[in-house]
């Protein structure tokens, strides 16, 4: 069994993350806040989220050919140096234009700490990368978490967002010196991972020993993609030789020709859950402050909620994905959700609302950790291209979503507008659904045993 060992480099990397994730979070918060110094629509404050989808593009593009320039470690570093330059600009202009022009370089230099500490890990950690990255976004969601808090104490202050900006760029600053004074020197070699191969739906190949000569190396290059990829494996019990060579046969047809059709019902439903995901961040806190009647600084600090059920259901989900079959899980993660955003919408009080809400967290937890590691595995050999087609899923959930759900609250009202997301949970139930036939069907013509596989 993999054994994943807490060096420098992998506590550097997951802070690295983290300096990420304390944007990512505390952004959705700062949109109404920003709208209302703007006077703009909510629809033309969505805008922000497409600079971002825009933003995240661009960076999971120039990763990898700057990455080969000038190495992996000096490419997170400019990518950080990116944020910083991008969150300095965002903290002291105000037109609208210059707003999302900032927004998209914050994105694409995110993008680019995403990219360089998705291969860091993975180059570190080999067979044990998945646990890794795991705990990597554990901890962007744990930064997550306080960025909210520090929005709202500012704004409950008097000082207004803007000043929690100086704060981000602090972090990095600090962190940087910390990672001089330590002299962490990431690995430079090619990634290696446990690579997934064969249909996810009913089999995978069995987790293997670090020395084991089954465990397989995920090719380099523009396979360097911003996605974290997860370990599956096979019911323990089951006879694995020979089901490993027809699943591997499978993926090499897979590989041959064009990505599967589960492929591209898990990208959809990517798209979906992910606009699940970015509307509540950034208009959860119209609603508390006009349906639940939370201030301004305690809505903004509320959104924490969220991420703090998102910080903890990751912490678990690992474990119960073991149990469970991805498909089976993602349906139950999808039904938390649909009661936590029950709880959370009819809520008449803040309190109430905001336990709504870590429910909420809890079954978005899952959404994309489940979808991704179905993607890569039934693309089999065809990972690298499945990776880079994923990004464009959640540009897709990123760019349009919020702005269609603004447009909708100019006329109705926010809390009314909110009634699109359960329209995206049933969505994205019925895509679960047709995934796991899918997945079915292709175990079926594979000839495999209908054994589920373990994420």
């Amino acid at each position: 069994m993999p054994r994943l060992t807490h060096d420098r480099t992998t506590w550097l990397a997951y802070a690295q993350l983290g300096l990420w994730g304390f944007f990512l979070y505390g952004f959705g918060p700062v949109v109404p806040l920003l709208r209302d110094e703007q006077n703009t629509s909510a629809a033309v404050a969505g805008l922000h989220s497409t600079a971002i989808a825009v933003g995240a593009l661009l960076g999971g593009a120039i990763f990898a050919p700057l990455a080969r320039r000038i190495g992996r470690a000096a490419a997170i570093w400019s990518g950080l140096a990116g944020v910083a330059v991008g969150v300095s600009a965002f903290g002291t202009l105000r037109p609208l234009p210059a707003t999302l022009a900032a927004v998209a370089v914050i994105a694409t230099a995110g993008m680019m700490v995403i990219s360089g500490v998705a291969v860091v890990l993975t180059a570190r950690h080999g067979p044990a990368a998945p646990a890794a990255l795991t705990e990597a976004n554990a901890a962007c969601a744990g930064m997550g978490i306080l960025a909210p808090l520090v929005i709202g104490a500012s704004v409950d202050a008097g000082y207004g967002w803007r000043p929690v900006m100086a704060v981000q760029v602090g972090l990095i600053a600090a962190l940087a010196l910390v990672a001089r004074l330590w002299r962490v020197r990431p690995p430079q070699g090619d990634p290696a991972a446990a690579a997934p191969a064969g249909p996810v739906g009913v089999t995978a190949p069995a987790a293997a020993d670090p020395g084991s000569p089954s465990v397989g190396r995920l090719p380099a290059g523009p396979a360097d993609a911003p996605h974290l990829t997860s370990r599956v494996t096979a019911d323990p019990g089951a006879p694995s030789v020979g089901r490993r060579s027809a699943e591997v046969a499978g993926a090499v047809k897979v590989g041959a020709g064009r990505l599967p059709r589960a492929y591209w019902i898990a990208w959809v439903l990517m798209s979906v859950t992910g606009s699940i995901e970015v509307c509540l961040s950034l208009w959860t806190a119209d609603v508390l402050r006009t349906h639940a009647g939370m201030s301004a600084g305690g809505a903004s600090a509320a959104v924490a909620a969220i991420v703090c059920g998102m910080f903890l259901g990751r912490l678990g989900g690992g474990r119960i994905a073991l149990r469970w079959p991805p498909a089976t899980l993602l349906l139950g993660a999808l039904t938390v959700s649909f009661v936590g955003f029950a709880i959370f919408w009819l809520a008449p009080v803040g309190w109430l609302a905001v336990t709504g809400l870590v429910v909420l967290g809890l079954g978005n937890a899952l959404h994309y950790p489940l979808a991704i590691s179905i993607a890569l595995a039934v693309a089999g050999p065809a990972a690298d291209k499945a990776a880079g087609w994923a990004s464009y899923s959640m540009g897709v959930g990123f760019g349009i979503a919020p702005v269609a759900l603004g447009a909708v609250a100019d006329g109705v009202g926010p809390h009314l507008a909110f009634l699109l997301l359960p329209g995206f949970i049933a969505a994205a139930l019925m895509l679960t659904v047709r995934l796991s036939r899918a997945l079915r069907i292709a175990a079926a013509v594979a000839g495999d045993d209908p054994v589920p596989a373990r994420v």
